[in-house]
């Protein structure tokens, strides 16, 4: 019986391998493969894997059938990691009974949460909707999440468990203000929780309350141990003690931490204002901004240098605070004025994506917006793409912090040439929306195909033939 199942499945696999797809040809020379295609009025209708999408008539020449499956095109490239996020270990009393009855085939069914809110039992209830915002919130669907969360929340109010997991939320989407209220309820809901102190940990640190944070994550400890934990204390330590000698100063949308014996008041003031000056631009080009103050550390005893290419500058410190090394500057410079564009812009990006922008993108658009173009760089991409010795996006996904040298330079003039490419293309406005739905949950290459229909191979052969054409190679 065992050998007739294995050569079931491979059977079944080749099948799917040989299974035949679609080709949409555009107009404009470009082609999309599609596991299948119909029309749909004035729309084809195409369906890659899971995913449906639509495309004007207008913009297609002709489709044919036959070829190989696109969702076998593109299966097993690695999505983006999600951004380290704090995953409680509490949990409610009845929630293992109730997972079963709420998640069917991969998905929350609204109308098991209808029948059991039904029954008028609100400890009931609010189990029911906090599995179904716990479930999207580990599949990343932010917004669904916020609402069970909500949901349950107003069917108990002090559930510390409850309060945990949409603290973990706000502070995940960069709302670590709002979040500090439903942390401080949980501690209080439940003064022995290891969680709940942890989590008021997160949000204290992302507030910029350093050392109420290693109290926190101290008395987390204790009732704990957890060496996640423990490296987030080591971290606040070491920045506790770099800032203690630092003084602060704010604006409308910031607040700027500096050391004032070795700042000048000048130097501050310039650079406040170019950042307030910086904010208008990326409200004006990129739309929703951070919702919070944003924190700026200058750190005075680091030579200034171009942080916005330094993997292991900005991929250490990732955490929404903007940080620049300012030894040696005296005024502003046009240098330093890119490099605090380019980490504001960081936070815009941030805020839009939920979290969720993988590295190429959260690079090419904070460098686009510096704003920073090819140039030099181009004729020597361009040569790498023809020859096909270019990074692939999918690798581009993961942390550049991998990177060292020439090879760090080529991912971040990648990034800035693909999200040239899209904007040249299509527009600021389908770069926004790649964003909004990447905070919805979906991957980058679903976010791709849903606004300029490409996945990665044939954004790549798009872009090899853009930088041909523009630095003629």
């Amino acid at each position: 019986m065992r050998a007739r199942v294995s050569i079931f499945i491979i059977w079944t696999a080749f099948a799917a391998i040989g299974a035949e797809a679609d080709t949409i040809h555009l107009k404009n020379g470009r082609k999309i493969l599609a596991d299948q295609v119909r029309e749909n009025g004035n729309h084809y209708q195409y369906e890659i894997g899971d995913d449906s999408y639509a495309i004007p008539k207008s913009l297609v020449d002709h489709v044919d059938a036959g070829g190989p499956p696109a969702s076998v095109a593109t299966a097993g490239i690695p999505k983006v990691a999600d951004l380290p996020t704090f995953a409680p270990a509490d949990s409610l009393a009845n929630e293992g009974d109730l997972v079963g009855k709420i998640i069917k085939e991969g998905k929350v069914d609204p109308n098991a949460l209808s029948t059991l809110d039904g029954k008028g039992n609100a400890e009931l209830s609010a189990t029911a909707s906090f599995i179904a915002g716990k479930f999207e919130f580990e599949h990343g669907n932010i917004n669904e999440a916020r609402r069970y969360f909500e949901g349950a929340l107003r069917f108990q109010p002090e559930n510390s468990t409850i309060l945990i997991y949409y603290a973990a939320l706000l502070v995940r989407t960069g709302n670590a203000a709002q979040a500090l209220p439903y942390t401080q309820r949980a501690v209080r809901a439940a003064p022995n929780s290891p969680d709940a102190y942890t989590m008021l940990g997160y949000a204290q640190f992302a507030s910029d309350r350093t050392k109420d944070a290693i109290a926190s994550w101290k008395h987390s400890l204790s009732l704990r141990p957890d060496a996640t934990v423990q490296q987030f204390l080591a971290k606040a330590q070491r920045e506790e003690n770099t800032e203690t000698d630092f003084a602060q100063r704010e604006s409308t949308h910031f607040v700027l931490h500096y050391e004032g014996r070795q700042t000048s008041e000048s130097l501050r003031a310039q650079i406040l204002s170019a950042l307030e000056s910086d904010y208008d631009d990326l409200v004006r080009d990129l739309g929703t901004p951070p919702r919070d103050n944003i924190l700026v550390t200058l750190y005075t005893e680091q030579a200034f240098f171009d942080v916005t290419r330094a993997p292991s500058w900005s991929g250490a410190l990732n955490d929404g605070k903007l940080r620049i090394p300012i030894s040696g500057v005296s005024s502003m410079t046009s240098e330093l004025a890119r490099v605090l564009k380019h980490e504001l812009a960081h936070s815009f990006i941030n805020q839009l994506s939920a979290g969720r922008c993988p590295p190429w993108l959260h690079e090419g658009i904070a460098q686009l917006l510096e704003p920073r173009n090819l140039g030099r760089d181009g004729r020597a991409l361009a040569q790498l793409f023809k020859t096909q010795r270019n990074i692939p996006l999918n690798v581009l996904e993961g942390s550049f912090m991998r990177f060292y040298g020439t090879e760090a330079y080529v991912a971040y003039a990648e990034s800035l040439a693909a999200v040239s490419y899209i904007n040249d293309s299509y527009g600021m406005s389908d770069v926004q929306r790649i964003l909004q739905l990447l905070s919805q949950g979906s991957s980058p290459e679903a976010a791709l195909r849903a606004t300029i229909h490409s996945d990665y191979g044939q954004l790549e052969s798009d872009l090899a033939k853009y930088l041909a054409d523009k630095y003629g190679n």
